[in-house]
């Protein structure tokens, strides 16, 4: 029997649930008369999302950061969460007010109200995370238009270098490795920048599942090519690369669990967007353009690449 692969799986669902014009959002949202309610729901498993040396006040923050990152694409911001926790038996007193904490922080950070949720026990930690909030716009996948300037809030690279170094034992210098290990365990995300400039956005998708995924998805539904001329990358992740005999190109589009947003936009904002950016210190990367056909390519000199979906996702097939 073949083993099912996640989209495999969500298509069966969407198909017993009557769903089949489901079009894949960043969110779930309906209307109630001029605004949308907007949910999110994210799931952190012990054995497939914590990697060795991740502290418990870490994981949680990670949960609550999984689905912000999607409400900053979607220039939503986040009001209330409902936390549903499975914990282990063997669990101690101060490993649950280590998680508490986690969450008591996060939810500050990011002006959360946390209303309750519910507990468990199993034989590992699973966190699932559900986020609401309420807008009268949200950015959709769809909506690049040829011109639109193709940008990412961030670098991508630093956590599939980082799982590289904490899986893999790969070489590196102390300073990266410290830069790299920290995008893994207590990553960031950019809920303002998605907020302040919204309106800018033609189209935007969460990054989490890899840049390769993110770009295609968005291809895909705005009907449109997009080509990457140019790597949303730093030099030290190209060092770490060389030095490994890693594909830099492997770890940039495929690495996944940046939490960056990924855009397109008008031509005629992009320099109010990249003023926004550098007030904030925000590092802002032109990536590629919009144009008519379909599929995503990377340009290099002169010859374009198609770009493969290698993105994570569940249930892969080996």
């Amino acid at each position: 029997m073949n083993r099912l692969n996640e989209k495999d799986i969500v298509k069966i669902f969407q198909d017993k649930l009557g769903n089949k014009k489901f079009i894949p959002e960043d969110v779930e949202f309906f209307k109630i008369g001029k605004k949308y309610v907007v949910v999110k729901v994210d799931t952190l498993v012990e054995s497939t999302d914590m990697p060795y040396g991740t502290k418990l006040e870490d994981a949680a923050r990670k949960s609550i950061i999984s689905c912000v990152s999607d409400f900053a694409a979607k220039g939503v911001e986040p009001n209330f969460g409902i936390v549903s926790l499975t914990i282990p038996k063997r669990y101690s007193n101060t490993k649950i007010e280590n998680l508490a904490t986690g969450f008591a922080k996060t939810a500050k950070e990011f002006h959360i109200k946390i209303l309750g949720g519910d507990t468990n026990e199993g034989t590992e930690l699973v966190i699932s995370f559900s986020l609401f909030g309420i807008t009268e716009k949200i950015v959709k996948r769809k909506g690049a238009k040829s011109n639109d300037i193709i940008i990412t809030s961030g670098p991508f690279g630093y956590s599939s270098a980082g799982l590289n170094i904490l899986l893999k034992n790969k070489k590196y210098s102390k300073r990266f490795g410290v830069k790299a290990k920290k995008t893994v365990f207590r990553p960031d995300c950019k809920l303002v920048f998605g907020l302040k400039n919204k309106n800018y956005f033609s189209s935007a998708m969460d990054s989490s599942d890899g840049l390769s995924t993110t770009l295609i998805e968005m291809s895909n539904q705005s009907k449109s090519k997009f080509i990457i001329n140019k790597l949303p990358t730093e030099a030290d992740v190209v060092d770490f690369a060389n030095s490994n005999k890693l594909n830099i190109k492997n770890l940039i589009f495929n690495g996944g669990e940046e939490y960056e947003i990924v855009s397109t936009i008008n031509p005629r904002h992009i320099t109010r967007v990249k003023k926004y950016a550098k007030k904030h210190h925000i590092r802002l990367y032109e990536i590629g353009f919009v144009s008519k056909g379909s599929g995503v390519f990377y340009q290099e000199n002169n010859k374009l690449t198609r770009i493969k979906d290698g993105g994570w996702q569940h249930f892969q097939k080996s």
